[in-house]
């Protein structure tokens, strides 16, 4: 059976270079491509992909954001994150976002394809990087129901923040996000304390660590 594909990377290169990768097995086909997280969602809900390969930065809404969001509207869509991060952190916050597996971007040309397959069985994918025993904890403590550490911010908080980082006004997310000005001055606030920084710069630089916003 042939895998149906949605591809989601703001970047035109390296969705060319990762279409390429997929499409080179004879069960793999990309059937749309996404600029951003956003259309990456509504894709997701319209064209009913088996699977979803999102990129972990990208516009309007991260990669980690969108999985969140296809996980919600679209549980039958299986997801993977491709990303250039080789971090224990982002693969941790990509299976507990639903995603299927981590993909780093550098190890594409022999991971990705075993990824989709392994993805498609209902199995986790897991980059070489990751130590096999903190995996085996983490799902066995949640097959437990054990409490999970806590994100530092909120869902909320992090669509905030993107939006401060990437130049938005406080008028200008309350619209994008259909909440009150009056709220979105809470929400920099607790960022603020929660994070421990003072202003606009230090909440883009962690925005930019996090993988919320491009460099």
């Amino acid at each position: 059976m042939t895998v149906r594909i949605l591809l989601a990377d703001d970047h035109t290169l390296v969705r060319s270079g990762v279409r390429r990768i997929l499409e080179s097995e004879p069960d793999l086909q990309v059937v749309a491509e996404a600029a951003d997280g956003v259309e990456a969602v509504e894709l997701s809900r319209s064209i009913h992909p088996d699977l979803a390969v999102l990129d972990v930065s990208m516009p309007r809404l991260t990669g980690l954001q969108a999985v969140r969001e296809i996980s919600q509207r679209a549980p039958e869509v299986r997801t993977l994150i491709l990303s250039m991060h080789d971090n224990e952190q982002y693969f941790f916050a990509a299976l507990k976002a639903g995603a299927s597996g981590y993909v780093l971007k550098s190890a594409a040309d022999e991971d990705l394809v075993a990824a989709c397959h392994a993805a498609m069985r209902g199995e986790p994918f897991l980059y070489a990087g990751v130590a096999g025993t903190l995996v085996r904890d983490f799902l066995e403590r949640t097959r437990r129901g054990d409490r999970m550490p806590r994100a530092v911010l909120t869902p909320r908080e992090e669509e905030v923040i993107k939006l401060i980082a990437e130049g938005h006004t406080s008028m200008q997310i309350a619209a994008e996000l259909v909440i009150s000005h009056k709220t979105v001055e809470r929400h920099r606030s607790n960022i603020l304390a929660k994070l421990g920084m003072r202003d606009r710069t230090e909440m883009t630089r962690y925005a930019i660590r996090a993988g919320l916003v491009e460099p």
